[in-house]
Parts: structure tokens; C-alpha cells; sequence
């Protein structure tokens, strides 16, 4: 019996490490260099001795933000690369601003999990599994959904006034993957024979898309 515990603790030690978001820290702080051209799986630490309560604090997320784009919606980080005393924390933040109408367009965290708390308005999200089913749900000021790690999901303001959300990471930068982008706006783009085969459309469609999501210059 006893070993049959053992090899269950250690079973479940192993798990829990090869599931966690970010790696474990192995100090009290690690306040990220920005400026270090060292790169790691993550960010160099600063030199202790130069560590301010500045690098722990961001206000970005105080006040909405502005939605005048063509999805409608806007989404403010606050992760390692804002709050460098995030590095090694395995946490994040974001707030996502949407207008009426406002879509914040189908993408995935490769790194996180997110849990969004509804601020204001009212939304309809959801995620999709990897058996193609979609799990869906409007949400309204107060309550909470969450979105697994990896998988393709979307937040969409079906109200007439402006809502929004607190999104949680489980990883100091969870990454952003816009489905749309990724494979219309890609440098060097994706071949047109690749995307018109995989969303059985013509060379002209893909075009128009691919115009339409070229970045701003």
C-alpha cells in the first residue's frame, strides 16, 4: 500500500510540472531586462540592487480603451513586457475594451489559459474543442467564463452600449494567435494555393482578404 502511494505522489508531482503554464521561479524576484540581449525561456533578471516598486505597478488598465478599429474592440496588455516584476510569476492580466457591436475576433493563447471577468455590458463567447464543438454563452457584468489553454475562441458585444472585460493568464505572456491574421497577414504570406484549397475559395478571395488584413503602413 505504501508504495502504491508513493508511486502516486511522484505520478502526480510529474503531472502537475509537465501541465504547469510557466516554469517555477527559483527566487524571490526575477524583474525582467528588457534591455538584455540575453535570451532565455523568458527574460533575464535585473540586477537586484536596481529593483524599484516601479517595475511591480501599470495603470493601463484603468480607463477603457479606444475601439475605433474595424473589429470594434481593443485589448491591453498588462503582461511581463509592461510589468517587468511579472518575470517568473506565471501570471497575467488584459483588458478588453469592445464597442457595440464589437468582436474580439476567434484566436488562441498557446501558453495560458484565460478566465474573463465581465465588467460591463453583456457578451456572447465561446471556444471551440479540437472534435469541432462549440461551447458558447452569454456572460453579463459580474460573471465569469473561461477559455482552455490553446483553443480557438471569440468575445463578441451583441448590445447597444459598450462593454468590458478582466482577463486572466496563467503564464507571465500568454501569446496571441488572431486566426484571421496569422493566416492572411503572415510574412512571407502563406501561398494562395495553400488557402485556397484549405477554405475552398478562389485566388481572388484570398486577395481581397489578404488586402484587407495587410498591416497599416
Amino acid at each position: 500500500m505504501a508504495a502504491v502511494v508513493a508511486l502516486f505522489v511522484i505520478t502526480l508531482a510529474v503531472f502537475s510540472g509537465t501541465v504547469a503554464a510557466d516554469p517555477d521561479m527559483l527566487q524571490d524576484v526575477c524583474v525582467a531586462d528588457l534591455t538584455s540581449g540575453v535570451k532565455v525561456n523568458g527574460f533575464s533578471c535585473k540586477d537586484a540592487t536596481n529593483i524599484t516598486a516601479t517595475d511591480f505597478f501599470f495603470d493601463g488598465l484603468a480607463k477603457p480603451g479606444l475601439t475605433n478599429n474595424s473589429m470594434g474592440s481593443l485589448v491591453t496588455g498588462a503582461n511581463v513586457q509592461k510589468i517587468p516584476g511579472l518575470n517568473t510569476l506565471g501570471v497575467s492580466l488584459s483588458r478588453i475594451d469592445y464597442a457595440p457591436g464589437g468582436l474580439n475576433p476567434p484566436h488562441t493563447h498557446p501558453r495560458a489559459t484565460e478566465m474573463v471577468f465581465v465588467l460591463e455590458g453583456e457578451l456572447d463567447v465561446g471556444f471551440i474543442t479540437t472534435s469541432n464543438t462549440l461551447i458558447s454563452k452569454s456572460i453579463k457584468k459580474g460573471e465569469i467564463f473561461v477559455f482552455p489553454k490553446g483553443l480557438v475562441h471569440f468575445q463578441k458585444n451583441n448590445g447597444e452600449v459598450p462593454a468590458a472585460v478582466i482577463s486572466a493568464f496563467n503564464s507571465q505572456l500568454p501569446g496571441t494567435q488572431s486566426i484571421a491574421v496569422s493566416l492572411f497577414a503572415a510574412s512571407p504570406p502563406v501561398p494562395n494555393n495553400v488557402l485556397t484549397k484549405a477554405f475552398q475559395v478562389g485566388t481572388k478571395e484570398v486577395e481581397k482578404i489578404k488586402s484587407r488584413l495587410a498591416p497599416k503602413k
